[in-house]
């Protein structure tokens, strides 16, 4: 269970979905002055040197960020993401990479919160360690689907849960389900961001539309399901094709972003041009 470090697939083209859609939703929030509170089910370390021996294994990022770095074409919405990964590397060369923790404390202002919960111990000393010291972040070695009782709904009446498992176990996609109806429940405008693999397999093709119907009816401003597939079924066989998210309550500028973005970077990260695919859904 607790097997799982994302330095190993730090910055590939899942990590590309998931934090550019992160960082829309966070300036979208961002454009009020009243304060949010971010919660990191699963936050990890908090970032990665990409020169490291994990990330260097297999080195996932030469198809995701690697591909982007030295674009000068990139859409919109890529562009706003990349110049996040770029003044975290704080020069030209691409040398490390910020998870979500540190995406979003980048874009947090004085009157916002972010809370951080992760199981694994190795994890959580190097995302305690990071984040000494910042008033705005608490971390905590906590199993994230069991704390939204005590953190929904913040104060502010404003909020962004982000629920990334890494799902290595089955029970992980009922549990997922099971945290969206909870999060509507407690604090039904909340912003929920999903992350899912796409996978050849019973329990992920399931989830997408089990999230929309517990979605639907009970989020006010709807949904929205975004899909980026990299690979070919027949190159892959049970292995990750892409990835999707899920956002319930998405703002209003998201589902415009995306569909911008989604067909360039599925021709630029896909493996061959049968693998490009892209999909963007909502509600309305």
């Amino acid at each position: 269970m607790l097997a799982y470090r994302h330095a190993f697939h730090a910055g590939n083209h899942a990590d590309v979905l998931k934090h550019l859609t992160l960082v829309q939703v966070l300036q979208h929030l961002n454009q009020k002055e009243k304060g949010y509170r971010v919660i990191d089910t699963h936050a990890g370390a908090g970032a990665y040197a990409l020169g490291g021996r994990q990330a260097q294994l297999h080195r996932e990022f030469d198809s995701g960020i690697a591909r982007l770095w030295g674009r000068g074409d990139l859409p919109r919405a890529v562009q706003a993401y990349v110049d996040q990964v770029r003044a975290f590397n704080d020069g030209p060369e691409l040398r490390q990479y910020p998870g979500s923790p540190e995406l979003a404390r980048r874009l947090l202002r004085p009157q916002d919160q972010l809370r951080l919960f992760e199981l694994h111990a190795t994890d959580h000393g190097q995302l305690a360690g990071r984040m000494r010291g910042d008033a705005r972040v608490e971390v905590r070695p906590a199993d994230g689907f069991t704390v939204l009782k005590s953190q929904l709904p913040p104060p502010t009446r404003r909020g962004l849960l982000l629920i990334d498992p890494p799902y290595e176990i089955k029970t992980d996609y009922p549990r997922v389900l099971a945290a969206l109806r909870e999060a509507l429940t407690r604090f039904a405008e909340c912003t929920v961001l999903i992350w899912l693999p796409q996978l050849q397999l019973l329990e992920a093709a399931r989830l997408p539309q089990r999230l929309k119907a517990a979605a639907t009816g009970v989020a006010p401003k709807g949904w929205l399901l975004a899909r980026l597939s990299v690979q070919h079924p027949r190159a892959r066989g049970f292995g990750m094709l892409g990835s999707l998210v899920f956002v319930a309550n998405p703002p209003h500028t998201l589902a415009p972003a995306l569909r911008q973005a989604l067909p360039w970077l599925a021709a630029t990260l896909a493996e061959d041009e049968q693998a490009a695919g892209w999909a963007c859904e909502t509600s309305a």
